[in-house]
């Protein structure tokens, strides 16, 4: 890229050196001007780990671009969910909107302008909670426009708004009452409702530590959408041993990183795309896998 990105942008990493020199170098190449830096801190019991994180601070200081930087070293390890959660939080203490990156999310150049541009022409807009860089592998040839609308989080290499993010609850706050409610039966059949129940319960109770499901509960309960774009823009790099949430297999590896040159073609609506939504929710295609996985954690 020619000129600076203005849009900021968080990244945010841990223990793997590895992933977070490829991602780091992505963001290099698109010059933020501001630049917030976020790495948890060790396990003071896993054999290893202070000299890996350790590394990654060192990777990610390595800024050579005119830039503005703040860093979140933690000391202490506060874990996937509180990390994550917090470092977000923290980024918006500072910035109205912005771009977010974890250490295995690596995007291509134009994720960047992408976002910049949709992060503008859609701040005013609440019906969009997010814009998303990745495409799950949805068949894109014959979309119309450069992005469509989905009612899923998708969070590997996204872009929000602090007002937006302000409606997010860590703890779930208020599951009761939506379910008592019985409102989330109006966006999925009975199968997906009951999953979807399982997986917040989980959350709230405390059986996985995680701060994502609480996004798309955010979302959900607040009838918000995800732009996803027409071309897959992020590709995730972290499956292996050492991930924490896509250990084994990758599931996407037949994916290609693409680029969007520029947004030619904005959509004239906002609803869901409904074969992306049959695509996503399991009936067909690759998200299938997907979502069994995510049942296994």
């Amino acid at each position: 890229m020619s000129v600076q990105l203005d849009t900021a942008v968080l990244f945010m990493a841990f223990n793997r050196p590895a992933t977070t020199e490829k991602v780091f170098d992505a963001i290099r190449k698109a010059k933020p001007t501001k630049l917030y830096l976020s790495v948890d801190g060790p396990r003071r019991d896993v054999e290893g780990e202070i000299a890996q994180v350790e590394k990654v601070q060192n990777i990610v200081s390595n800024i050579d671009w005119p830039c503005e930087v703040k860093k979140l070293f933690r000391k202490e390890n506060k874990g996937c969910k509180n990390a994550v959660s917090g470092a977000i939080s923290w980024f918006f203490e500072h910035e109205e909107m912005g771009i977010i990156l974890e250490d295995d999310c690596l995007p291509s150049q134009s994720f960047f302008p992408y976002c910049s541009e949709l992060l503008e022409r859609y701040k005013n807009d609440l019906r969009v909670a997010q814009i998303s860089g990745f495409n799950y592998g949805y068949n894109n040839k014959k979309l119309k426009y450069d992005y469509i609308f989905s009612k899923y989080a998708m969070i590997w290499g996204w872009a929000t708004w602090r007002d937006r993010w302000e409606k997010y609850s860590l703890e779930l706050g208020n599951l009761d009452e939506v379910k008592e409610s019985d409102q989330l039966s109006l966006l999925f059949g009975r199968s997906e409702l009951a999953r979807k129940l399982r997986q917040f319960d989980r959350v709230k109770s405390g059986g996985v530590d995680t701060w994502d499901y609480q996004w798309s509960y955010m979302m959900l309960i607040n009838n918000q959408f995800t732009i996803i774009p027409k071309n897959n823009l992020i590709l995730n790099i972290g499956f292996g041993e050492d991930s924490t949430h896509t250990s084994g297999k990758n599931l996407y590896e037949r994916l290609l990183l693409e680029e969007i040159p520029k947004i030619d073609s904005h959509p004239d609506y906002i609803v869901q795309h409904k074969r992306l939504y049959r695509h996503m929710s399991g009936n067909t295609g690759i998200f299938r896998r997907f979502v069994d996985l995510l049942r296994s954690l």
